[in-house]
């Protein structure tokens, strides 16, 4: 008996320090891009058994998002000083209603977001797009899935607002949803409006659909994940909870979702709309994933971007 139980605690303590072990190198990966010239990853539905298997243990090595392309219009770079150096473009639009400012999502960078900005200068808005920390131009190999990039949001926010821009509108995509609504639940900034495109609910749901993408264990792997992730970047990770921070978001509200998305579920979309305490509306794209909605939805997404903007600007112009 005693034999035995010695073999169990043997088992549970070799299980447990090797599932640590791998926690430890996907929290360290998930969060920190390497400066190596690395391909793209492969999408998880497009790897080979073996090369899942290498992942579920290893994680994913992923090479920092870098800007390839920049806008054909005339901009300005401009670098901004926030919990790391920030590297942001600005377009100018004549006689402008306002400026929207982009912040892309994880693994991005902001030439990811020209196709998007494009539609905003086409509605007559400046726009100011942002590298976040870790990504593109900014300073930094490391990532937070929007918990330390509320402060990069926060950064853009103020420098726009001390130029004499009374009508900003935050527009973010996955982990840039996520930052916005960190940063207003956080610090006291008041936007005209946000457009928010399928952020996660809470971190540890967003640690689940990457190990399911996979067909890795989400039990006990993502809640380790999320701890070791924290713990390495200086915060409590499972404290990363948008829907919690939905309910102190108190501007007009336009939340995106595409109904195929496998990063995000419709049960999470709808927790956070629901806690949303402002005048808000949920738009979805029924073909349409994790994925810029461009690609399907080019059309029915500049109606529903036009038509927020227009809304909101005239509850604020109620004469215009």
């Amino acid at each position: 008996m005693k034999k035995i139980a010695r073999i169990l605690l043997i088992t549970f303590i070799v299980f447990f320090i090797f599932t640590n072990f791998v926690a430890i190198f996907h929290s360290y990966k998930f969060t920190h891009f390497s400066s190596e010239k690395l391909a793209k990853p492969k999408k998880p539905e497009d790897l080979t058994s073996a090369e899942k298997l290498k992942i579920m243990i290893l994680g994913v090595k992923m090479p920092k998002p870098l800007n390839e392309t920049e806008p054909h219009q005339k901009f300005q770079t401009i670098v901004l000083q926030s919990n790391k150096k920030i590297e942001c473009w600005s377009i100018k639009n004549q006689q402008s209603k306002g400026t929207v400012i982009l912040f892309h999502g994880y693994g991005g960078k902001k030439s990811s977001l020209m196709d998007k900005a494009e539609v905003f200068i086409d509605l007559g808005y400046n726009v100011f797009m942002v590298d976040f920390m870790g990504s593109g131009g900014s300073e930094g190999l490391q990532t937070t899935i929007g918990y330390k990039e509320a402060e990069n949001v926060k950064t853009a926010y103020d420098y726009i607002k001390e130029k004499g821009e009374k009508d900003i509108f935050l527009f973010g995509t996955s982990m840039g949803a996520v930052a916005i609504m960190k940063a207003l639940d956080k610090y006291p900034l008041e936007p005209k409006g946000i457009i928010l495109e399928c952020p996660f609910a809470t971190m540890f749901e967003a640690t689940s659909a990457r190990f399911k993408a996979v067909g890795a264990p989400v039990f006990p792997m993502a809640g380790l994940v999320v701890f070791w992730g924290g713990l390495t970047n200086g915060f409590w990770a499972f404290d990363h909870n948008p829907v919690d921070y939905a309910k102190k978001i108190k501007c007009k509200t336009l939340l995106l979702y595409g109904e195929q998305d496998k990063r995000v579920s419709r049960e999470e979309i709808d927790a956070i709309y629901s806690n949303l305490n402002c005048s808000k509306e949920l738009k979805t794209y029924p073909l349409a994933g994790h994925v810029n909605y461009l690609l399907k939805y080019k059309t029915e997404w500049t109606r529903d971007i036009s038509t927020f903007l227009d809304q909101t600007n005239k509850s604020i112009y109620p004469n215009h």
